[in-house]
């Protein structure tokens, strides 16, 4: 899995600019959301190809079988 990273941008009017890298799907608003909290005044979204991939979630487990 590659660099995980959010950038974020403060103007000087004030003005916050936040961009994920390496975050896909709905992920990358979800973690935004975490950090910026969910009652910004958003005036401007947009999604780049990140945002349609699917992430790739890997769940191992070994079973092991320790009947004889």
């Amino acid at each position: 899995m590659g660099e995980e990273r959010i950038i974020i941008t403060i103007d000087e009017d004030g003005k916050i600019i936040a961009k994920t890298e390496g975050i896909k799907g709905e992920m990358c608003i979800s973690e935004l959301d975490d950090i910026l909290g969910k009652d910004l005044h958003l005036l401007e979204s947009k999604k780049t190809d990140e945002f349609y991939q699917k992430n790739n979630i890997v769940n191992k487990r070994k079973i092991e079988n320790r009947r004889k």
